[in-house]
């Protein structure tokens, strides 16, 4: 199975008053993650499901350890574990080597701003996120 792996910057302004990452910082960390993921491995820059238009249906995030500020970026592992004909669900951990800060599911759906309606994933979003899938 492929994996995409980001490197993601902590920065002193995701820290809360008890000096961790804020559980929100972490949510951004995927956000980052899943953009770099979709528009920088896509086949033509954003071709794969964004320029087709997706929308987030469902975040799972469960939190295992405090992650502080620190200079070096933290690794965002991601990988799809579901594809169907209009969702894709990205898994992803937060860590740094085997320590693992947490483990996180997003769940997108294809959709059609233009119609305003749910979409099917195309041949080529299914075949880019195939090459994830495991």
């Amino acid at each position: 199975m492929t994996r995409h792996t980001y490197p993601c910057p902590v920065r002193w302004s995701d820290m809360d008053a008890y000096g961790v990452v804020n559980n929100v910082s972490l949510l951004r960390f995927l956000e980052e993650a899943r953009v770099d993921f979709i528009f920088r491995l896509a086949p033509t820059r954003g071709d794969a499901f964004f320029r087709g238009g997706s929308v987030v249906v469902e975040h799972r995030i469960r939190y295992l350890n405090q992650l502080v500020h620190r200079h070096e970026p933290v690794d965002v592992e991601m990988w799809v574990s579901g594809l169907t004909s209009a969702r894709v669900t990205v898994d992803c951990l937060i860590k740094d080597g085997e320590k693992v800060y947490a483990s996180a599911s997003t769940v997108m759906a294809a959709f059609d701003y233009e119609k305003g309606r749910p979409r099917r994933i195309s041949e080529a979003e299914h075949a880019f996120f195939e090459k994830y899938l495991g």
